[in-house]
């Protein structure tokens, strides 16, 4: 017979999205007409076109295919070196940072890489979680095996949970503790919160000291307005020899369906065999890539290349001004309705206290079925997101006043 990797038997009712998406469906079937008046502010996915800079990359790598002197087949698993050089020139080099063209892996998404990166780290590692979080990080730990089962609550056992509560600035601190893997994520998803340099530099002084590996990940970094707050956690002495980064082009360059995004891999950062001998990760992350992927397509490798042009990254930062004012407008919205709010200066997200006492998803069925708006539950975040939800402000500049509009008129 054939077996089946029991760890998916600990996963927690569904994966988060799934489940508005099947809540929100019930509404819509049972209220039609508001189903026509429905906003949504759930799922962190863009709304606005991609840029032209883009739209004409596309075009011409298409027109490449359509001749045998300029077509495509297979490239290069890491992804193309022009790509590679672009991201590595704008992104750091020319931001005073040390990185070599083949330190950056071309990927569809860094929700896939975060949990792929699972693939070339042991299982012995102890684990230590932001909470709340975005939900992908402990599901691909439970998956590979990395948990025990999951109490009431939904915590998992064996992983080390790091609270991100108003205290902190939803930050998380290093733990007294060990841990080995550190997921952290800046600006965070969900809270809206960007960390600060002092707490970054706290966390690689611990990755060092514990010969601990932190997996960043900054898909949001584009969306940090004020002046003096890291981007990158390559910012920070020393996280070169500590620190993986994620970065997408979903978020920025609006790619959440055209699919292209960017591991950081240095060279001079080490994981232990279990007799603890140090050996490099940078090629055993490109020996998984060369084996399980086959790379980002040519035509959304040159989409991508577009946006370090000077017209991409004008239309960059046109669509990012269109996405942080909506966040404004949101926020502003939440703090009239008399809602106690965070977030929505450094990130696309407003982490909203639900009032009251109500539970998260109690706010959820509430904003549903009273303001049709349909919003995130913190609890689906973590326990520490329990009484609190998320809005996004992925959406068009209409939907956003309407939505705040909608949200003064809730009575609690």
């Amino acid at each position: 017979m054939a077996f089946l990797n029991d760890n998916y038997l600990k996963l927690k009712a569904g994966y988060l999205f799934p489940e508005i998406g099947r809540r929100v469906k019930a509404f819509c079937d049972a209220n039609p007409e508001a189903a026509k008046k429905l906003i949504r502010c759930g799922i962190g996915d863009v709304t606005e076109p991609l840029p032209a800079a883009v739209i004409a990359a596309l075009h011409k790598a298409v027109d490449e295919m359509a001749s045998r002197e300029t077509f495509k087949g297979y490239g290069p698993e890491q992804g193309y070196e022009w790509l590679r050089h672009a991201i590595a020139q704008n992104d750091f080099r020319d931001k005073g940072l040390d990185m070599a063209n083949d330190e950056i892996f071309i990927s569809d998404g860094s929700k896939c890489d975060c949990g792929a990166i699972l693939d070339i780290l042991g299982g012995k590692n102890k684990i230590a979680i932001s909470d709340p979080v975005y939900p992908v990080y402990v599901d691909t730990n439970v998956m590979v095996g990395h948990t025990g089962e999951a109490n009431d609550a939904g915590a998992y056992a064996k992983l080390v949970y790091l609270p991100c509560k108003p205290g902190n600035g939803f930050i998380p601190e290093p733990p007294k503790k060990h841990v080995d893997v550190i997921y952290l994520c800046s600006p965070n998803n969900p809270t809206g919160a960007a960390a600060t340099r002092e707490q970054l530099e706290a966390w690689v002084k611990y990755a060092l000291e514990h010969k601990s590996v932190i997996l960043f990940d900054a898909a949001y970094e584009a969306y940090i307005t004020e002046p003096g707050m890291p981007h990158s956690i390559y910012e920070i002495s020393g996280a070169r020899d500590c620190a993986i980064e994620f970065r997408s082009f979903s978020k920025n360059g609006g790619f959440t369906g055209t699919r292209c995004a960017f591991t950081v891999v240095p060279k001079s950062l080490n994981a232990y065999t279990r007799s603890g001998e140090a050996k490099p990760l940078h090629p055993l992350w490109a020996r998984r890539q060369t084996t399980k992927f086959n790379g980002v397509s040519y035509i959304v490798q040159r989409a991508a290349e577009a946006l370090y042009s000077p017209e991409g990254k004008m239309q960059v930062a046109e669509l990012i001004k269109h996405y942080l004012g909506n966040a404004e407008v949101l926020r502003k919205g939440a703090k009239k309705a008399g809602l106690k709010v965070f977030g929505g200066v450094n990130a696309p997200y407003i982490w909203v206290r639900t009032p009251k006492g109500a539970t998260s998803w109690q706010a959820f069925d509430k904003i549903l079925a009273d303001a049709n708006v349909v919003i995130t539950p913190g609890s689906g975040f973590g326990s520490k997101g329990e009484g609190y939800f998320r809005i996004s402000a992925f959406n068009s500049r209409a939907n956003a006043e309407e939505v705040a509009r909608r949200l003064q008129e809730l009575k609690w």
